[in-house]
C-alpha cells in the first residue's frame, strides 16, 4: 500500500474559499454534515445571518413604505394638508409597491389570477378613496409576507441545491508505475480504472472500490446510516462519504453516473417539476380571489361601504397555501434525501403518500442480495432403485450421466459466467473458491425469470428454476411446503447466530445439459438487517403488504415466516409478466401501488406500479425504472421515506383547509364591519405566514456535532 500520511490544517472560523480535495477535509471528521448546509434557521452553513438572507432592496422598502405611513398617521392627526399627504403617500407606494406590481403584470401576461393582482387592487383602491395609512400599511404587511415566503422557499431550496457543494472538486490520482506518487487532478478528468488517494477526513468524490487500506467511512450523506461502516480491500465506498482512514480506490463511476452524482440530478430535476397537488394550490388560490372579489362585490352593492369592501379583498390569504405547498414537497424531497432515499418528483412524492399497498420483491430487496452456495446436490444416476417406480421411471428418462459436483457447478459458472443475477453471482463465486476450471460459453441466451442457457462443451447447458414448482401470477403460496420442498430444505443450514432477525433464506435451481438433470444448487441468503421491522411498520401504518418472489414455494414460506407475512400475502415461482400482472390486477381494483425491487426483472412491475421504488444497490435498469431510489437499500429508508410523503400530505391538507377557514371567515367579518383594512391585512398575513411556517416544519434541521 502507498502510504499517504494526512495533513494537519489548523482549525478556521470561516468556509474554505477553495473547494475542498479529497484528500484535504474541510470540516474535523467527527462531525455530522447537513443535507440542507443551514447553520441555524435561516442560515446557509457558512455563518451568514438571516437578515443578510434578505434583499437589500427590499429591506429599503419595507423601512421607506413603513415611514410614510407612520408620517401619514402623525399628518392626519395634527391637521396637515391631504394633498401633502397624498403626495408623499403615493410615491412611497410607486417604490413599495413595485414588486407586486411586477409579479401582477406577469400573472395578467399569463391570464392568471393571484394574490398579488387582488392585493394590488386592494392597495389602490384604499389609495383612491384617501385611505393613505390604510394602502400604506397593507403594502408593508404585504412586502413582509413575501419576504418571509421567499426565506421560507430558499430553505426549502438550500436543503437541495447545497448536495453538490459537498463533493470536492478535485482528487488525488495516483501515478508512476510503482503507485508511489499522486497528482490533484479536477474531479472531471479522473476517469474510470484510475486510482485515487484518500487521507484521513477526506471526503470520496468517486465511487469506487478499495484497493488498498482499512477504514471506518461515514455513509451517512448517502444511505443516512448514522453509524461508520468499516471498508477494506473489495469493498465498495460511494461518493459523498468521508473516510476516517487513509484508502487508495479504483474509481468505478464519476460525476453524474456515480451515487451522489445520480442524487443530485434527480433532485434537480425534482426542483423543477411540479407535483399535482402544487397546481391544485395554483387553482385554489386563484378560486379564493375570485371568491374575494365577488364577495366584495357584493359587500359593496349591499352596504356601499368602501372600508368594508376593501377589507374583503385584502383579508383573503391564499398566499399561505400558494406558497407552502411547493415548499412542503421541496423540504420533503430533501428529508427524503436525509433518509437515504432520492425521489426523482414531486409527482412521485405525492402519490407516495397516497399509496395503499406495498409489493416487495424478495431477492435483493428484503434479502441482502448476496446468496451463497451451500449445498450441490448430483441427480440420481438411471437404473439405481428407488421406492417409488414411477420415480424411477422419470430419473431413467430425465437423468444425464452421473457427474460430479464439480463438474456441476462448474458448467452451471460457465452458463453465469457474465450473469448481473444474484445467484448467477453466487455461483460463479462459488466456482472460483473451488478453484474450478471454467469452461468458456457460447451462444448466452437470458431468460428473465426463468434462467440461462449457454453451449458449452458442444452441449446446451441450461441453469434455472425447478420444473413444477411455478405458480400462477396471484396465486398465494401453501401453507406448507411439499415434501421435496422440504427435503430441499434440509440441505440448507441456517445462520441465525448473529443476527436472529437475518435467519437464511433458500432458493434450488436446477442445472441440466441438453435437457437432462444434472444436479441442484442450494443457495442461502440472509434478510436484510430490519426487514422484519420495515414489513411490521409498514403494516402497522395500515398498508397492504406483499410479496413476491421467482423462487420456489419453500424458499418463499421460508422468508415469510421470519417476516411475520401470511400465506396469502406471498406470491412464489413468478416469471417477470406474472409480477407486473400483479400490480396490475391490484390497481385494476382501484388500489395504489408501490413496486420495491431491485433486479432487470423487477423492472416492468417497477413501471407498472403506481410508484416504482428501487434498491441502490440494485441493477442499473432498476434504477432508471424507479420513480423513487432507496441509495442505502435500508428497508428501515422505505418506511421513513413513506412516512414523510404521508407527513408532508397532512401538512398541505392542513394548510388547504386552513387557508379556507380563515378566508372564508374573514371575508365574512370584513363584509359585516367587524375588520378594518388595517386588521384585514394583519389576518391575511398572519395566516400565511403560519401556513407557510407549517409547510417549513418539513425542512430538514441542521444536524448536531456528535
Amino acid at each position: 500500500m502507498t502510504t499517504h500520511p494526512p495533513t494537519v490544517h489548523p482549525q478556521q472560523s470561516a468556509q474554505p474559499t477553495q473547494p475542498p480535495s479529497a484528500s484535504t477535509p474541510a470540516l474535523p471528521v467527527d462531525e455530522s454534515l447537513d443535507l440542507s448546509g443551514s447553520g441555524g434557521p435561516g442560515g446557509d452553513g457558512s455563518g451568514e445571518r438571516l437578515i443578510d438572507r434578505i434583499e437589500h432592496s427590499d429591506i429599503v422598502r419595507i423601512i421607506l413604505v413603513g415611514l410614510a405611513a407612520l408620517g401619514a398617521w402623525t399628518a392626519g392627526t395634527v391637521g396637515a394638508p391631504s394633498r401633502v399627504v397624498g403626495v408623499v403617500g403615493a410615491a412611497a407606494l410607486v417604490v413599495g409597491c413595485w414588486p407586486l406590481v411586477v409579479e401582477a403584470a406577469g400573472d395578467l401576461r399569463r391570464r392568471r389570477m393571484s394574490m398579488e393582482l387582488s392585493m394590488l387592487l386592494a392597495i389602490v383602491a384604499a389609495a383612491v378613496i384617501g385611505e393613505w395609512v390604510t394602502a400604506l400599511a397593507v403594502t408593508v404587511f404585504a412586502l413582509c409576507a413575501e419576504v418571509l415566503e421567499d426565506l421560507s422557499m430558499d430553505r426549502g431550496r438550500d436543503a437541495l441545491t447545497d448536495l453538490m457543494s459537498f463533493l470536492p472538486q478535485t482528487a488525488r490520482v495516483v501515478t508512476g508505475s510503482q503507485g508511489t506518487e499522486t497528482s490533484e487532478v479536477p474531479l472531471d478528468e479522473v476517469r474510470p480504472g484510475q486510482v485515487i488517494a484518500l487521507s484521513p477526513g477526506g471526503r470520496v468524490p468517486v465511487d469506487g472500490v478499495v484497493r488498498t487500506g482499512r477504514a471506518d467511512v461515514d455513509q451517512s450523506r448517502i444511505t443516512g446510516e448514522s453509524l461508520p461502516v468499516q471498508v477494506g480491500p473489495g469493498d465498495r465506498v460511494p461518493a459523498g462519504s468521508i473516510t476516517r482512514g487513509a484508502l487508495e480506490l479504483q474509481v468505478e463511476r464519476v460525476g453524474e453516473d456515480s451515487s451522489y452524482g445520480r442524487i443530485v440530478a434527480a433532485v434537480r430535476r425534482a426542483q423543477s417539476s411540479r407535483a399535482p397537488v402544487q397546481r391544485l394550490a395554483d387553482r385554489l388560490a386563484a378560486r379564493i380571489v375570485y371568491l374575494a372579489l365577488a364577495a366584495a362585490l357584493v359587500t359593496f352593492l349591499a352596504t356601499r361601504d368602501a372600508r368594508a369592501t376593501i377589507s374583503v379583498i385584502i383579508v383573503a390569504g391564499a398566499c399561505g397555501v400558494a406558497a407552502g405547498t411547493p415548499l412542503a414537497v421541496l423540504a420533503a424531497i430533501a428529508r427524503a434525501a436525509r433518509c437515504g432515499a432520492f425521489v426523482k418528483d414531486g409527482t412521485h412524492l405525492e402519490k407516495l403518500s397516497a399509496v395503499d399497498t406495498v409489493v416487495l420483491d424478495k431477492t435483493g430487496t428484503l434479502t441482502a442480495g448476496a446468496p451463497r452456495v451451500v449445498a450441490v446436490s448430483l441427480a440420481q444416476p438411471a437404473g439405481e432403485s428407488t421406492a417409488d417406480p414411477m420415480a424411477e421411471s422419470t430419473a431413467e428418462s430425465t437423468a444425464a450421466p452421473a457427474a460430479g459436483e464439480d463438474e456441476v457447478l462448474a458448467l452451471a459458472a460457465a452458463a453465469e459466467w457474465n450473469s448481473e443475477h444474484p445467484i448467477g453471482r453466487a455461483i460463479c463465486t462459488e466456482a472460483a473458491v473451488r478453484d474450478l476450471t471454467v469452461p468458456v460459453p457460447d451462444d448466452v441466451i437470458y431468460s428473465p425469470g426463468a434462467g440461462v442457457s449457454a453451449r458449452v462443451k458442444e452441449r446446451w447447458i441450461t441453469v434455472g428454476r425447478r420444473e413444477g414448482r411455478e405458480h400462477r401470477a396471484g396465486q398465494a403460496v401453501q401453507e406448507t411446503a411439499s415434501a421435496a420442498d422440504t427435503a430441499d430444505d434440509a440441505a440448507i443450514v441456517s445462520d441465525t447466530a448473529s443476527d436472529p432477525e437475518a435467519p437464511s433464506a433458500t432458493s434450488v435451481v436446477e442445472v441440466r445439459a441438453d435437457g437432462r438433470l444434472l444436479g441442484t444448487i442450494a443457495l442461502a441468503d440472509r434478510l436484510r438487517q430490519g426487514a422484519a421491522s420495515a414489513v411490521r411498520d409498514l403494516g402497522g401504518m395500515g398498508l397492504e403488504v406483499l410479496m413476491l418472489t421467482g423462487d420456489s414455494a419453500a424458499s418463499a414460506t421460508h422468508v415469510a415466516h421470519a417476516l411475520g407475512l401470511a400465506p396469502d400475502q406471498v406470491r412464489a415461482g413468478l416469471l417477470p409478466a406474472d409480477k407486473e400482472e400483479v400490480i396490475r390486477a391490484r390497481r385494476r381494483e382501484g388500489r395504489c401501488v408501490a413496486m420495491v425491487g431491485d433486479g432487470v426483472n423487477d423492472a416492468p412491475a417497477l413501471s407498472a406500479a403506481d410508484v416504482g421504488i428501487a434498491m441502490g444497490t440494485g441493477t442499473d435498469v432498476a434504477r432508471e425504472a424507479g420513480d423513487v431510489v432507496l441509495v442505502g437499500s435500508a428497508p428501515a429508508d422505505l418506511v421513513e421515506t413513506v412516512r414523510v410523503a404521508r407527513r408532508a400530505r397532512s401538512i398541505i391538507m392542513v394548510n388547504f383547509a386552513g387557508t379556507v377557514v380563515v378566508d372564508v371567515a374573514g371575508m365574512i367579518a370584513a363584509g359585516l364591519g367587524l375588520l378594518g383594512p388595517v386588521a384585514a391585512a394583519l389576518v391575511h398575513v398572519v395566516s400565511e405566514s403560519a401556513f407557510i411556517l407549517n409547510s417549513a416544519r418539513l425542512v430538514p434541521r441542521p444536524a448536531r456535532r456528535r
